[in-house]
């Protein structure tokens, strides 16, 4: 284990002993001493690699379920330190049921708040609600956040460069404080860890007809949403959403659903429809390596207001933010022989030649992006039906909160 761990594990045990060993103080007293000491400023990554992978002296290694991979450098046996490493780009929404503190090592972070608003809970692991944002920063390496526990302090991190490295300085459970929600916007907030092996089972089987192209598939789903209960039914329409649409399923299934559970039906739709949205955000992002792009993506994946997105631009790139986006756009633009798209736009006027598509595509997007008329005027080379027409297209994609 590297000194500066050492070092930085006993100024926070001395620290907390001294305040009899609070939860409320502990967020403080980590963010103090991580400042004070920045990992930034005395962790090299390369010599903290080597001397993980061959000193046999660390800290007992557990599994918190963060980090690709999470390296612990700290033990004690109220608090401990972990070294996370991000490939992926982004977290759930999530809430946490430890304290303490984090610190950016390596790379950059969009960093997102949220609140839960007007929660009816339907069972002790699935609420509805409001999932609200309540305020968007960039994190740059050096940065030091607090952790909260408790469903006061929600939050989510979509992570720009490839690996990212977050010092973490926590508790290892605050009692009372679960359980750790994972929040799926708008409206539901699920608890990750309740595991329900009668509803894993039966989605892995649905996922083995699925698979094998089981003719009964959508007769079996539409016979367990006509008995199971709210919780189960919505876990099973989760896991089968895109395969029974495929199927031509899904409204006689949803039909069943929404019938049975009224209340929820609304919320449970509109979050339904995100998650495919942000699944779809999040699977272009692994095959985005541009760190420009990255942080496009991260944007329209997590805000939800074109002010925000414009103000981010502006603090992180010079020029106008509109002239940025229309620069990535342009660099994003893709085509195959057969139609052109931008990230989840894609072009719907499949009749015209795929040689035009891209320009036109772009010229529709980028007269929208600028407050331009929408449908009223065509841009050059588009009829005005065909103009609405890609507009909608657009609409309908993840560049909606910049129109």
């Amino acid at each position: 284990m590297l000194p500066y761990f050492q070092s930085l594990g006993q100024t926070v045990l001395t620290r907390w002993k001294q305040a009899n060993f609070s939860l409320a103080a502990f967020p403080k007293i980590a963010c103090a001493a991580l400042g004070e000491n920045p990992p930034a400023d005395h962790v090299d990554l390369a010599m903290l690699t080597r001397e993980f992978l061959l000193n046999d002296a660390q800290p007992f290694q557990g599994a918190s379920g963060f980090g690709q991979p999470e390296l612990i450098v700290y033990d004690d046996p109220r608090f401990y330190i972990q070294v996370l490493f991000w490939l992926e780009g982004t977290t759930d929404i999530h809430q946490h049921k430890f304290s303490g503190a984090f610190h950016v090592l390596a790379g950059s972070s969009l960093h997102s708040l949220f609140e839960f608003r007007n929660a009816d809970p339907i069972t002790p692991h699935l609420s509805v609600g409001e999932v609200r944002m309540q305020s968007p920063h960039l994190l740059e390496r050096g940065t030091t956040v607090p952790i909260v526990s408790g469903g006061g302090y929600i939050h989510s991190l979509f992570h720009l460069e490839t690996p990212s490295v977050t010092v973490v300085v926590r508790t290892h459970t605050d009692p009372g404080t679960g359980p750790q929600y994972t929040y799926l916007p708008p409206h539901v907030a699920v608890n990750p860890f309740h595991h329900d092996a009668l509803t894993t089972r039966r989605k892995q089987l649905l996922d083995v007809l699925e698979k094998t192209e089981d003719p009964a598939y959508p007769d079996l789903v539409l016979a367990m949403l006509a008995e199971l209960d709210c919780e189960r039914a919505f876990f099973i329409l989760q896991n089968g959403m895109a395969h029974l649409r495929g199927l031509g399923a899904w409204d006689a299934c949803w039909k069943v659903f929404a019938a049975r559970f009224p209340r929820w039906a609304p919320k449970f739709l509109a979050t339904l429809g995100e998650i495919v949205r942000r699944d779809s955000l999040v699977a272009m992002r692994s095959m985005i390596g541009d760190v420009e792009h990255r942080f496009f993506v991260a944007l329209l994946l997590n805000l939800s207001e074109r002010a925000q997105i414009l103000k981010l631009i502006g603090q992180r790139f010079k020029g106008p933010p509109l002239k940025t986006i229309e620069r990535w756009t342009e660099e994003l633009c893709q085509s195959t022989d057969e139609v052109a798209w931008i990230l989840d736009a894609e072009f719907p006027l499949t009749e015209r030649p795929v040689e035009e598509q891209p320009a036109l595509l772009l010229a529709v997007l980028h007269q929208a992006l600028r407050g331009g008329p929408s449908g009223a005027r065509a841009v050059p080379g588009l009829s005005v039906t065909e103009h609405r027409r890609v507009l909608a297209a657009l609409k309908a994609s993840s560049f909606s909160v910049l129109l």
